[in-house]
């Protein structure tokens, strides 16, 4: 064999690219697996949704989305009442209303929930809280849709993790690893380097509408009507009748939740449940079916009421206040002035009051606390 002889393929050469590319290969691993144990040890080490927290938490809640914060709130141990619900009543401040009702509360109301979501964050707190001393629910429109129960009204397009409101705090950590809680992980360092504010309140209070000083009464209004005043609330003539078939066909599934959550709690607990004062706009048209419906779901929560022993106020009505444009900042939600006033009316409630002189709101079922 000659000294220029070429190397016979397999030789030494491919044997050094196997080997570059084990390294490389290797390389690559550890480095992934380096990334994804210093991810993961950021997202448990601050810990976003206090999963390893329990009595004595909350930690900061920077997530915007309520429904991954407030289980903590829950299980911090820290509130002895709450406030139940949607964005109608999340205006309603807990502190305020330690004051007016007595109890540590806490608002766990969130924004556009089901009944369902409420449910489960109720039924959360009543696991954890075993004698509370108050629980507020506010009891929009949805809570008397025939199909409430159904698989298509039970979650919204905002993820609900279902993970946070059991009792086994080990699945937890199968669900934590994710860019999304990654970020807000990233948000609770910046807030312990005092670089980044509480998203919300440690009680879960947030102001989530605009401040008062930017408020414009020609924009309010063309959030409220959306192009259909006078008609949506001009009375249909000749008034819609209803048969006693269609009485029959109506039912409400989502209030047998909300009598079955009111059994559970002691006797002792003060229950309220809260009709939250949205703007005529947003209530059935007068001489409708709808009203009809409406009415007859008013009478079975205020049976509810009665047999649960619970306050129910019925601010859900036409009133001077839902009739004023400039309450509102669109036809669901009203203005801080009228959450003050909701919350002074709720201490009312408890001391005797029934109505209010301009028909803000009536007590259809008044328990002796």
């Amino acid at each position: 064999m000659t000294s220029g002889a070429s190397m016979p393929p397999g030789g030494s050469g491919g044997a050094k690219d196997e080997t570059v590319a084990r390294r490389f290969s290797l390389t690559f691993l550890l480095a992934a697996l380096a990334l994804a144990a210093l991810t993961y040890g950021v997202i448990a080490g601050f810990d976003p949704y206090g999963v390893t927290r329990g009595a004595g938490g909350p930690g900061p809640l920077m997530d915007i989305n309520q429904r991954y914060v407030y289980p903590q709130i829950v299980r911090s141990g820290r509130y002895s009442s709450a406030v139940f619900g949607t964005s109608t009543v999340r205006l309603l401040d807990p502190q305020r209303l330690d004051a007016l009702l007595g109890g540590r509360f806490a608002n766990l109301a969130m924004n556009a929930a089901t009944p369902w979501e409420q449910m489960q964050i109720a039924d959360l707190f009543l696991r954890h809280v075993p004698a509370p001393e108050m629980l507020v629910f506010g009891v929009d429109a949805p809570w008397c849709d025939r199909d409430a129960d159904s698989e298509a009204k039970r979650l919204t397009p905002r993820p609900f993790p279902p993970w946070l409101y059991d009792d086994d705090r080990l699945n937890d950590w199968a669900y934590l690893f994710n860019s999304k809680n990654l970020e807000i992980a990233l948000r609770v360092a910046a807030y312990r380097l005092g670089l980044m504010d509480e998203r919300i309140r440690s009680d879960g209070y947030e102001v989530f509408v605009p401040p008062e000083d930017s408020y414009d009464l020609s924009r309010a209004r063309m959030h409220i009507w959306q192009g259909h005043a006078p008609e949506a609330v001009t009375p249909v003539v000749p008034a819609e009748t209803v048969s006693e078939a269609e009485r029959e066909n109506w039912r409400f599934p989502a209030l047998a939740w909300l009598d079955a959550m009111l059994a559970r709690a002691p006797q002792a607990t003060r229950k309220m449940i809260v009709l939250p004062p949205v703007h005529i706009a947003a209530q059935p048209r007068p001489g409708s079916k709808a009203v009809a419906e409406d009415m007859a779901c008013k009478a079975a929560l205020a049976e509810i009421a009665q047999r649960r022993g619970a306050l129910l106020l019925d601010f859900r009505r036409s009133s001077a206040v839902t009739r004023e444009d400039s309450n509102y900042w669109d036809p669901m939600h009203y203005r801080i002035g009228i959450a003050r006033r909701i919350e002074e009316t709720m201490a009312a409630a408890m001391s005797g009051a029934t109505e209010a002189d301009d028909g803000f709101f009536v007590t259809p079922a008044s328990p002796a606390w």
